[in-house]
């Protein structure tokens, strides 16, 4: 098993937004985070597809698309013809989760779903086989740099058992407050898939911040 680094621009430097994905490219990342807020779902207004393409034209690496949106459903061809090789919805935001899974994997894309601190893992059960991955939420969606929520671990591993009881192939990312000191903790809660925004580009070296994050979670899987 391999844990894959994710780096959020929503903390990137956007006057040097080609510079800095070439940075944590080179030092190993595995995916590029990008969180896209409406205003509405969240409270900020961040990205649209616009930038999802830019990005596809700065960057090799595949685009992890986070759409924190009302009605995400009707957006979907927009960030998929956009570039994102993962999209990422909100259980909370979509009336009809199924078949918006099933579109996104239909166009060739890894399907996600993202559950906020207060919804239980029991909100994806029954749409597991239409999941690549699910999207933990270690703080509440629409602001970078906020604190880790503790009773996350425990989320993470519990979303992990029934991913296992269901015998479903999910993998889990975590976003929100994720750094080096935690990233052990994180893997060895279910892990697999690590977003990390500030503890990236809000450091001097962001290509260091992203080693960093490597060793610890490839220090997790050693134990």
């Amino acid at each position: 098993m391999m844990v894959k680094i994710a780096p959020s621009i929503l903390s990137a430097d956007f006057g040097r937004l080609a510079e800095q994905l070439g940075v944590v490219e080179e030092a190993g990342a595995d995916l590029i985070h990008i969180d896209v807020m409406d205003g509405h779902f969240v409270p900020n207004l961040t990205f649209g597809p616009l930038v999802v393409r830019k990005c596809r034209e700065l960057t090799s690496l595949p685009l992890d698309v986070h759409l924190m949106i009302a009605n995400a459903e009707e957006h979907l061809e927009g960030y998929l013809d956009a570039g994102a090789n993962y999209l990422c919805l909100h259980v909370e935001a979509v009336r009809h989760l199924q078949r918006a899974l099933a579109r996104i994997r239909e166009a060739g894309a890894r399907a996600g779903v993202a559950l906020n601190p207060s919804t239980p893992p029991a909100a994806i059960e029954w749409v597991l086989s239409d999941l690549d991955f699910v999207l933990v939420m270690s703080v509440n969606p629409g602001f970078e740099a906020q604190p880790f929520i503790p009773a996350s671990l425990d989320k993470i591993s519990a979303t992990r058992e029934l991913i296992e009881r269901r015998g479903a192939a999910a993998a889990i990312e975590v976003d929100g407050g994720v750094d080096a000191d935690n990233a052990a903790e994180l893997v060895r809660a279910g892990a697999t898939m690590l977003v990390a925004g500030s503890a990236v580009f809000n450091t001097p070296d962001p290509a260091a911040a992203v080693r960093r994050l490597r060793e610890a979670a490839d220090g997790a899987l050693r134990v």
